[in-house]
């Protein structure tokens, strides 16, 4: 897939993945959030590799990033969005969430999913809602998972 860069000012958007910083990625999953607190960093590196991956950079420091996973016909899964704190307020969210659905192979989907507790109010801007019928919706969920892998 074609790499894809934009740029403002004196950040850029890349889904170049040689460009990530994988251990501030790590770093910021598995310590400041509740969704993926405690991923191995094998794990991390396994789910980067098999994405497509958004990173945000201000003059080349790793500031922000989110990954899709998807099948790019059909479906894509929206995950693992952040902006570090001391970069939020800046709209940089908002530029992320426009690269991502405007990304050429993510047109046409039939379906995003998004699972998220935060930052409502951006994702909305961007079409999605909650779910119209949750008592169709299922999972397979395992919280716990991180603490039985080792690094």
């Amino acid at each position: 897939m074609k790499v894809r860069e934009t740029h403002r000012n004196d950040y850029t958007i890349s889904t170049d993945k040689n460009k990530l910083d994988v251990l501030s990625i790590h770093k910021f999953l598995a310590n400041q959030t509740d969704w993926a607190n405690g991923i191995p960093l094998n794990t991390l590196k396994t789910s980067i590799e098999n994405s497509l991956n958004f990173g945000i950079y201000h003059e080349n420091k790793q500031i922000g990033f989110a990954r899709i996973i998807s099948d790019y016909s059909t479906i894509a899964y929206l995950g693992d969005v952040y902006i570090l704190n001391e970069y939020r307020g800046k709209g940089l969210s908002k530029w992320l969430m426009n690269e991502i659905m405007e990304h050429p192979n993510l047109q046409g989907l039939r379906r995003w999913i998004l699972l998220t507790d935060t930052a409502e109010w951006l994702y909305k801007k961007f079409g999605f809602t909650e779910i119209p019928k949750p008592e169709f919706y299922m999972e397979k969920h395992n919280p716990n998972v991180y603490s039985a892998i080792k690094n």
